[in-house]
């Protein structure tokens, strides 16, 4: 998979390249790929030059020979460099955390962010998925739904305390899954527009909706 994101980064055919990564540790591992593929690429590289050496000094001939081998690894290790010059560049990369209302998904995206600036990735920042809107509660609304907001609304505490700055958009839980083009329509609707701010404070949270579009 990182073989295909770099092939498709290096043909730079686009203006802007996204890419919807697996659950965070997924992520990370991947992204990381490029100083593994280094550490081992130059570990080989050492081996086969030191094998070459021998061979040819126990040569009769001495005669210099290409390597197609070393060649390889060398294209290799420089393509992988590209890569994570790319990746860990701020005016080039971000990568951008979903989270929802809840204890457990806010406790991995702050320790996750927290990993992927350690590891040199640019954070560009946070999205809160799938917020219920408490305008559409009515008297008889289900308990649980209920319990739902009164939950969410806790929690928005929580990541304007430990996102404060990072919030990108907040979207809200819809009536039906996002698939097919009118529904992302209505997505991006929620995240560009600014109609998408509406349901914010009526969930509880103290601070305005901020909008940052990053290529």
């Amino acid at each position: 998979m990182f073989e295909n994101m770099i092939d498709l980064m290096f043909k730079n055919e686009y203006d802007v390249y996204v890419f919807d990564t697996a659950p965070t540790a997924n992520a990370r591992r991947l992204l990381g790929m490029s100083k593994v593929y280094a550490l081992w690429v130059n570990k080989m590289m050492k081996s086969r030059d030191e094998a070459k050496t021998l061979r040819e000094l126990l040569s009769f001939t001495k005669k210099k020979e290409a390597d197609p081998l070393m060649e390889y690894l060398v294209s290799f290790r420089d393509r992988m460099e590209h890569a994570r010059v790319l990746l860990t560049d701020p005016a080039l990369t971000a990568f951008y955390f979903v989270t929802l209302a809840e204890a457990l998904p806010i406790a991995v995206v702050t320790r996750f962010i927290q990993w992927f600036k350690d590891f040199g990735i640019p954070v560009g920042g946070v999205f809160v998925n799938m917020l219920i809107d408490p305008a559409s509660l009515g008297p008889d609304s289900a308990d649980f739904v209920k319990n739902r907001v009164a939950m969410q609304k806790e929690h928005m505490q929580t990541i304007w305390r430990e996102f404060d700055g990072a919030v990108r958009a907040i979207v809200p839980l819809f009536e039906k899954e996002v698939r097919g083009l009118p529904m992302l329509q209505r997505l991006c609707d929620a995240i560009f527009a600014g109609d998408g701010a509406k349901a914010i404070p009526a969930a509880g949270a103290s601070k305005p909706r901020e909008i940052e579009a990053r290529t």
